[in-house]
C-alpha cells in the first residue's frame, strides 16, 4: 500500500518521467494515456489554444511543452461536431498529432460554455500521454540554450522506448490526406491545395472567402492538373521540407509556367519552404524553432510589422535565393526568413500562419490577396501598406483596472 501511494500524488495521478537525450530526467505525473513515447521536445509560448495546437499536423512526432503555467481549465469541445463545410469544429484536424503534452499545472476542473470533456480524458481517448508537475520555464530555458532535443516519456513497470528523431522520417507523408477531397463545392474561384499537413482553418478561410478548395495528397501530380484551377496553394506541415522531393519537383514545373498557363501560388509555413526550395534556395534546421502566437514579422516592402502565430523548426536561407526572387517577410526577433515572393510572377509565401487558430488574425488579408490574383492572373503582385485606421474618435480613458494573476502580468 505504501509503495502504491508513493507512485501517485494526492490527486491520484500516476508518476511519469521525462528523459532527455543529454541524460537529464525529470519526475512528474500523468494525466493522459500512460503510453511510453519518444520524439522531439519543443516549446510553444501561446497562452491559449491547446486543442488547436495538439491537432495541428505540424506537431507530428513532437513532445509539446507549454510555457503558460495553467493548462486544461477550459476543457475540450466535442470532437464529433462538424462545421458547415464538414470539418472538425474547434480542431485543426481529425486527431491529435503531437506525440505528448507536458505542462506545469494541469487543471482537473474545467469550465467553459463549449466544453464537452476534460483535456485529460481527451488525451486518454486519443492514446496521447499528458504530463504535469514540471517546471516548464526551466525546460524552455534548457531548449533555448541547447536547442530542440530528443526526449522520451517513461512509466513505471513499462519498458522504455528508444530515443527517436522524428525529422529523419517523411512526416508529411504520414499526415497528408490519402485521397482528393473537395470543400466549398460550387464556389466560383477554384483552388488546388497541396496537403502537406493542412490545418482546417486554412480550408475554412479559403472557402469563406469564396473558393472551392480541392485538397490533394502531398505527392499528387499537380503540375498536370493546375491548368484546371485558378490558383495553387501550398499548405503547412511537419518536419524537414527536403523530405518532400516529389512535391518540390512538381512545384518546379508549375513555377516554370509562363503566360496564360501560369497560375498564382500562395504557400504557408512548410509551403514557404517548399516554394523556396523549388526556386533554388536551401533550408536549415533552427536551434529551437518559432512556436507561439506572438512572433513579430516585418514586411520588408512596406515596413509594417505584424504579430503572428507560428509553428516551425526549419527555416529558409534567403541569402541563397536565385535571381528573380526576393525576401518578403523577416522575423523581427531572430532575423530568419518569414516569406518570399517572385519579382515578376504572382507567387508569394508566408512562414507564419495567416489563418491563426489559435493566435492573432493580423495577416488574414493575405488570403484575399491570393484570391484576387486567382481571379485576375495578369494582376501585378504588390504589397501596399494597410489603411485600417480606427473608425471614430478614440475614447479618453484615465484609468484601467487590470484583473489577472502574476503569471499573466508580463504577457498583458
Amino acid at each position: 500500500a505504501a509503495q502504491a501511494a508513493a507512485s501517485t500524488n494526492a490527486a491520484g495521478l500516476s508518476r511519469a518521467t521525462l528523459v532527455l537525450e543529454d541524460g537529464s530526467s525529470f519526475e512528474g505525473y500523468s494525466f493522459g494515456s500512460e503510453t511510453p513515447i519518444a520524439g522531439e521536445l519543443v516549446f510553444s509560448t501561446g497562452m491559449v489554444g491547446y486543442t488547436e495546437s495538439l491537432t495541428d499536423p505540424s506537431y507530428k512526432g513532437q513532445l509539446l511543452t507549454l510555457t503558460f503555467p495553467m493548462v486544461g481549465n477550459y476543457g475540450v469541445p466535442d470532437p464529433s461536431r462538424r462545421d458547415e463545410i464538414g470539418l472538425e469544429k474547434g480542431f485543426e484536424s481529425y486527431k491529435i498529432h503531437a506525440s505528448a503534452l507536458v505542462v506545469q499545472d494541469y487543471a482537473r476542473e474545467y469550465s467553459h460554455w463549449d466544453a464537452h470533456l476534460s483535456l485529460g480524458d481527451w488525451l486518454k481517448q486519443e492514446g496521447i500521454p499528458g504530463l504535469t508537475g514540471f517546471d516548464t520555464r526551466m525546460l524552455t530555458r534548457k531548449i533555448r540554450a541547447q536547442g530542440s532535443m530528443k526526449a522520451r516519456i517513461d512509466f513505471p513497470d513499462q519498458k522504455p522506448v528508444e530515443f527517436e528523431d522524428p525529422n529523419a522520417r517523411n512526416l508529411v507523408a504520414e499526415v497528408s490526406v490519402p485521397e482528393v477531397r473537395v470543400f466549398g463545392k460550387g464556389n466560383s474561384v477554384k483552388v488546388l491545395a497541396v496537403d502537406c499537413g493542412i490545418k482546417n482553418n486554412i480550408i475554412r478561410e479559403l472557402v469563406r472567402k469564396g473558393a472551392e478548395v480541392t485538397v490533394v495528397p502531398w505527392d499528387y501530380k499537380f503540375s498536370e492538373a493546375v491548368s484546371e484551377y485558378d490558383g495553387l496553394f501550398l499548405s503547412n506541415g511537419p518536419g524537414d521540407p527536403t523530405k518532400c522531393v516529389s512535391t518540390i519537383e512538381e512545384l518546379k514545373k508549375v513555377i516554370a509556367l509562363e503566360g496564360s498557363a501560369m497560375r498564382p501560388i500562395f504557400g504557408i509555413c512548410l509551403g514557404n519552404q517548399l516554394m523556396a526550395l523549388a526556386a533554388g534556395a536551401s533550408a536549415v534546421k533552427m536551434p529551437f524553432g518559432n512556436r507561439g502566437q506572438n512572433q513579430p514579422v516585418r514586411n520588408v516592402l512596406t515596413g509594417e510589422c505584424y504579430i503572428t502565430p507560428q509553428n516551425h523548426g526549419f527555416a529558409i536561407d534567403d541569402s541563397k535565393l536565385p535571381s528573380g526572387w526576393k525576401t518578403l517577410f523577416t522575423n523581427a526577433n531572430d532575423g530568419t526568413n518569414e516569406g518570399i515572393m517572385h519579382e515578376n510572377k504572382p507567387f508569394f509565401s508566408a512562414q507564419f500562419h495567416p489563418e491563426a487558430q489559435g493566435g492573432p488574425t493580423d495577416t488574414a488579408h493575405f488570403f484575399d490577396q491570393f484570391l484576387d490574383h486567382c481571379k485576375d492572373h495578369g494582376k501585378k503582385l504588390e504589397f501596399k501598406p494597410r489603411n485600417d485606421k480606427p473608425v471614430g474618435e478614440r475614447p479618453k480613458v484615465s484609468k484601467v483596472l487590470l484583473l489577472g494573476s502574476g503569471g499573466l502580468s508580463i504577457g498583458q
